[in-house]
């Protein structure tokens, strides 16, 4: 009997049933490719280029470690300014008292009394922009030496950014916050535990105790030379004169705290180091050489 017309028949497995995996032919190891000819596929004949050349690298983005180097070397530049500004700047106020003691017994030389008076201004407008430069590349390199620390021991620092700032120039908390945040950096660099309790160095104790120690001079002399008496005005020289001289220890002080903290967060400068070259190994087996095909295309 057969199908009428539109029917096919078609053959289906039983339930159950399922179609054996072929079998694999493992095929015996020939060793690596070996080509009659030099292959033409390689890489391009190009000299070696940095990550940054790269179309759609940003060309100025730095790894944090070397912003921290770049950035330590203009604060330490800027502290040694204000270091020779605030150097000037006292013995400008040790040549005022001087002529101060010499004007009780006789009259000065105008012209001598002008150029003090020129030098005290000089010094005293100088030493404040170089103070504030110097500020202003400490707390860039603050900035930058946290977030480097917290990227190589793998933990953020307990203080946000934004208390940076205000720790430098409010009142009362610029004797605490500076030397709380520079404890803490001490603190990621050393490699030490996150959970035990930062305890700063000799040096950094040195620092803390000259930076609260200029702070509160500074102070006491803003508050004397409200003074009008001759007396006061005289005294307000000599604290003029220590001021100065407290600064330029705490210039000095601040870089080599920079210089230190610097160093044990990015040990080794890339500018420093020696390239060395291989120019011959001695006892060296003789390489073989092959003739290049003149096929060949390079």
């Amino acid at each position: 009997m057969r199908p009428g017309p539109g029917y096919e028949w078609v053959a289906t497995p039983p339930p159950g049933s399922s179609t054996p995996a072929p079998r694999r032919h493992r095929t015996r190891y020939l060793g690596p490719p070996a080509y009659r000819t030099p292959p033409r596929w390689g890489f391009p004949a190009l000299a070696w280029r940095w990550p940054t050349s790269v179309a759609g690298v940003d060309e100025d983005e730095h790894a944090p470690v070397e912003r921290v180097r770049a950035r330590a070397r203009l604060a330490v530049t800027a502290l040694w300014v204000l270091a020779v500004v605030a150097a000037v700047a006292t013995g400008a106020e040790i040549w005022r008292y001087a002529l101060l003691l010499a004007s009780r017994t006789g009259a000065l030389n105008r012209g001598t009394v002008q150029l003090s008076d020129s030098l005290v201004v000089t010094g005293a407008v100088l030493s404040i922009a170089a103070g504030l430069i110097a500020a202003t590349s400490c707390v860039w390199w603050i900035k930058s030496a946290r977030h480097a620390a917290a990227e190589t021991v793998g933990y953020l620092p307990a203080r946000p950014d934004w208390q940076l700032l205000p720790g430098l120039f409010i009142p009362g908390a610029n004797l605490v916050i500076p030397g709380a945040v520079l404890a803490e950096l001490e603190h990621a660099v050393l490699r030490r535990d996150v959970d035990s309790r930062p305890r700063p160095t000799p040096l950094l104790r040195a620092w803390w105790i000259v930076w609260a120690g200029s702070a509160v001079l500074f102070l006491a002399t803003l508050l004397w030379r409200l003074r009008d008496s001759v007396q006061a005005q005289a005294d307000g020289v000599v604290l003029s004169a220590v001021t100065d001289l407290v600064a330029v220890a705490v210039a000095v002080i601040t870089a080599r705290v920079v210089t230190r903290l610097t160093t044990l967060l990015a040990p080794i400068d890339p500018t420093s180091v020696r390239l060395l070259r291989v120019v011959r190994v001695p006892d060296a087996p003789k390489a073989e050489r092959i003739d290049r095909p003149a096929t060949a295309r390079r």
